[in-house]
């Protein structure tokens, strides 16, 4: 039996046209640098048959459990009938812990077009993973309109090592390095056998994908597994996940001690006071765009340009909204500009001054998460050694705990744990992408700029030490987009419904250059989905284009500010 655990874990999180061109997100460009090999594009195939498969696949440590044809619109995306596939059903590695007396396997699930298009989808999944989702491959974004599985390819997703989305397999040492990164490099080159007996042969063309966790494990394949995968597609990554998990950490301590309510630290920063400071950065860089219209583009420059101290009023009586007092003011601000330990050692990344810091989803995060999620994962998973889960206690743990410890443990090893935390989920040398870049493979990173829980500054850094890595550009095998007032993969005040995998194909199959994806608000009627947070006075289909970073957004001067062809990337 498993103990009862004294948090709530929540799976889904940390534990998951162009400016000039169609409607397939596409602009045209030159890449810089040297030119890089060409990878010819992908060639289809017809599933002969999928009640047989069972029978036929004979793979090393793999055990198939079903294979059963699916019809087509069994499943649907923004109700839109998938067409007919098979679903593979199996397990690798099957094992019964000698530390914990635990039964483990990488549990996972397949979907193989009838009518294929020749390619191969990693579902990286996010939170603690856990549970094997229904592997349609996401595209990118919030409310998806389509899906890897729709448009042909054959996907998989998995579980990462373990069967359920709670910390306690972190007692297992194989079990963390399996949810770190060797599921990846164990199910990859299992699932391309697995379509050559489907199909007759292997595919022509890889792609990984996912968010939160999600775009960590792709941010890690990319750097392990670079010669498996051609398109790399990374969404808010939490890809240095141990430090974020102790910074949110250290976010629960502060704001519980600026709390009015005792155990409530979102009393400590409500919601009207964080409007208030939403509301103060959107009066100091709205416009920097050019457009007044709700969206901070330029993330960079705003955050030269806000002052917490100077643009939000400092109370002189009692918090009532309008004001923040003093020691708010220090607290968070220190949080945004990055949490420390007691010493001033820093932990992870500053967040950027941003708009969607209102939203339900980014107080989950900063405080919710940290006696929940992130406690979970640094007490059980991350630490080595872990705490004693039977008797562990995530509230407490974060009321007591020390924050140097913690950083000093999720970097240590310890008997049983011969790899700490920040050698198994984080990729080795995340600048060094030769070999990705080498083989002709490309990679698209978007980030949300009001991510609560994984910084968008974090991303950005990575992405500058990745430019210096390649003399100053990357940008002819490697993108990175920043999605104005998008919360954690989706959310908040933003333009967050997008398809990032047709102009990766596009990109790594013929070499046209993604020099922006459109993205469009999930207002009133959106099929994928209504985001609550798309301001009512915004066009409820509002599109933008996402450029790539460094370059933002900017409005021409004229036309609807509605329309993302009134704006181009510069």
């Amino acid at each position: 039996m498993q103990p009862t655990l004294k948090l709530s874990i929540i799976a889904p999180g940390l534990l998951l046209a162009a400016c000039s061109g169609s409607g397939s997100g596409l602009g045209a460009s030159t890449p810089a640098g040297p030119v890089l090999p060409q990878l010819a594009a992908a060639s289809g195939a017809t599933l002969a048959s999928c009640t047989d498969l069972a029978t036929k696949i004979r793979l090393a440590n793999t055990t198939i459990t079903a294979a059963n044809a699916v019809a087509a619109g069994t499943l649907a995306i923004a109700g839109k009938p998938v067409p007919a596939h098979c679903q593979v059903t199996g397990r690798m590695f099957d094992r019964v812990s000698t530390v914990d007396g635990q039964r483990y396997a990488i549990g996972f699930e397949m979907r193989l077009p009838t009518n294929w298009n020749g390619r191969f989808f990693y579902q990286a999944n996010g939170g603690l993973d856990g549970s094997v989702g229904t592997a349609t491959g996401p595209v990118g974004g919030g409310g998806p309109l389509d899906s890897a599985l729709n448009q042909g390819f054959a996907v998989i997703s998995s579980d990462a090592g373990h069967s359920a989305p709670t910390p306690f397999f972190g007692a297992d040492p194989q079990a963390r390095l399996d949810y770190g990164y060797q599921a990846v490099g164990k199910l990859t080159p299992m699932a391309k056998s697995l379509i050559e007996t489907a199909y007759g042969k292997k595919p022509d063309r890889s792609y990984i994908g996912g968010c939160s966790n999600g775009g960590r494990h792709a941010m890690v394949a990319a750097a392990r597994y670079a010669d498996q995968y051609d398109g790399v597609l990374v969404g808010n990554p939490g890809y240095r996940l141990p430090l974020a998990a102790v910074a949110n950490i250290a976010g629960g301590k502060a704001y519980a001690g600026l709390a009015t309510t005792a155990g409530d630290p979102s009393t400590g920063f409500t919601v009207a006071e964080r409007t208030l400071v939403s509301n103060a950065v959107l009066a100091r860089c709205d416009a920097l765009d050019g457009a007044t219209d709700g969206l901070v583009q330029n993330t960079q420059a705003c955050q030269a340009a806000f002052d917490l101290n100077r643009d939000v009023a400092t109370c002189t009586g009692a918090r009532d909204g309008s004001c923040l007092n003093a020691a708010q003011k220090t607290t968070i601000g220190g949080l945004f500009a990055g949490a420390t330990t007691a010493s001033g050692t820093r932990i992870y990344a500053s967040f950027p001054y941003d708009a969607g810091l209102a939203t339900s989803d980014w107080a989950g995060w900063k405080f919710g998460s940290p006696a929940t999620r992130d406690a979970g994962a640094v007490g059980l998973v991350f630490q080595a050694p872990p705490e004693n889960g039977a008797t562990f206690d995530g509230a407490a743990f974060v009321r007591d705990g020390d924050l140097a410890s913690m950083l000093a443990k999720v970097g240590a090893t310890s008997g049983l744990f011969t790899e700490s935390a920040l050698s198994f989920m984080v990729p080795p040398n995340p600048t060094d992408l030769s070999t990705l870049k080498n083989r002709g493979a490309k990679m698209m990173v978007y980030h949300g700029t009001s991510d609560p829980i994984f910084s968008s500054d974090d991303s950005a850094a990575w992405y500058d030490g990745l430019r210096t890595a390649n003399g100053g550009d990357a940008s002819n095998f490697a993108r990175y987009y920043q999605v104005a007032g998008m919360n954690h993969c989706s959310g908040g005040p933003s333009i967050d419904q997008f398809d990032m995998l047709t102009p990766l194909v596009n990109w790594v199959e013929k070499g046209v250059a993604p020099d922006s994806v459109t993205a469009s608000a999930r207002g009133a009627g959106n099929a994928g989905g209504v985001n609550a947070s798309v301001p009512a006075a915004w066009a409820p289909t509002r599109t933008r284009p996402l450029c790539p970073y460094p370059k933002t957004a900017k409005y021409k001067g004229s036309g609807s500010i509605e329309d993302a062809a009134n704006f181009s990337c510069a």
